[in-house]
């Protein structure tokens, strides 16, 4: 055993790395390169999660190729949807994975879910309990699964999936993707470029929340057939488009799978096309998310980066209570944008 009082050229050359002591017959000479190490490699796989307000699902899925690489597992989200009893379900879900052999010690994780996502906390929750807004999501993840996690918003996973492997791949100028299934989840990409958790469901239509009218679950709830539904988004997708511009529009979530009910009641400026992967998007996403591979890498290294002003990481905890208060007041601003369907005088 060596001791920390040992002598001290040994302690230099375990702390200085291989080139400070050779192994026997290895010449370390001035003129000798160091040995080169080989950077850990990239994962091929990982955990996606996408928590919604009706179902909790996961799967690993393939980073290479987007395919999923086990069974999709599904579990009723709880209610309340509380972060304990949401984190205990996506445990459990997890630990099937596990017991099936589909998940590997230290495979990355990562979570979609509904509501803008900052430093690995929820400003805002929508179709979940509000006891989710400044939780610290993330690390409850990390501390159940017992392994690292990454927190992102549940359109933008879908988005990312779509835009590293999907209908908007490629694609450049302005693509929107609007997931509808319990709310509506948005994704707004630049030439490649997310801006994340923009929450467009939350923008005022007719008065009230978008949707809380034209959402696939509203549709249920107001007893309307697709026809008059298809009007009603076609309406609201207006109201995008009079602000963003979009060169192409990707519809996801669980009401794309429907795609064929309503198409023809769909009119844009912008040509419509359904989600590649429809309502598996999110797992694909997050699995992306987790591994920061490729489009989501610029994102992972966005939201890691020091805050403006401070050394200190985004994702910093401790003393950040003020900053994260403020966060959240901007994120209700945000949110609350309002994009009405008249001028108003």
């Amino acid at each position: 055993m060596l001791r920390r009082d040992g002598p001290r050229h040994v302690w230099a050359a375990l702390r200085d790395g291989p080139s400070g002591l050779a192994a026997p017959g290895v010449s370390c000479d001035a003129m000798s390169p160091r040995a080169k190490h080989q950077a850990p490699a990239a994962p091929r796989t990982a955990i996606g999660i996408d928590v919604g307000g009706t179902g909790v699902k996961a799967a690993v899925v393939d980073l290479e190729t987007g395919a999923l690489a086990s069974p999709r597992l599904r579990v009723k989200t709880p209610q309340p949807a509380t972060p304990e009893s949401v984190v205990e379900v996506v445990g459990g879900i997890v630990d099937q994975l596990v017991a099936d052999g589909h998940v590997t010690p230290g495979m990355p994780a990562g979570a979609g879910l509904p509501g803008v996502v900052k430093a690995g906390r929820l400003l805002t929750a929508a179709n979940i309990d509000k006891s989710w807004i400044d939780a610290p999501a993330e690390a409850m993840l990390t501390a159940r699964l017992g392994r690292p996690v990454r927190l992102v918003n549940d359109a933008d996973a879908a988005g990312l999936a779509e835009a590293t492997f999907g209908a908007a791949k490629g694609v450049p100028g302005t693509v929107l993707l609007l997931t509808i299934g319990t709310g509506i989840g948005s994704a707004l990409f630049i030439d490649g470029h997310l801006l994340d958790s923009t929450e467009f469901g939350h923008v005022t239509y007719r008065g009230r929340d978008a949707e809380t009218l034209v959402s696939g679950a509203a549709r249920e709830r107001r007893r309307i057939g697709w026809k008059k539904w298809g009007r009603e988004f076609s309406e609201y997708m207006a109201l995008l488009e009079r602000w963003f511009w979009p060169d192409l529009i990707i519809l996801g979530g669980g009401v794309s799978k429907e795609y064929a009910k309503y198409s023809r009641f769909l009119t844009s400026r912008a040509p419509i096309v359904t989600a590649q992967y429809l309502n598996t998007s999110g797992i694909v996403g997050a699995g992306l998310a987790a591994a920061g591979v490729g489009i989501a890498a610029a994102v992972i290294a966005r939201e890691d980066a020091p805050g403006p002003g401070t050394g200190a990481s985004r994702r910093a905890g401790g003393d950040g209570a003020a900053a994260t208060r403020a966060a959240a007041q901007a994120a209700e601003v945000a949110a609350s944008l309002v994009i009405e369907d008249q001028p108003t005088h």
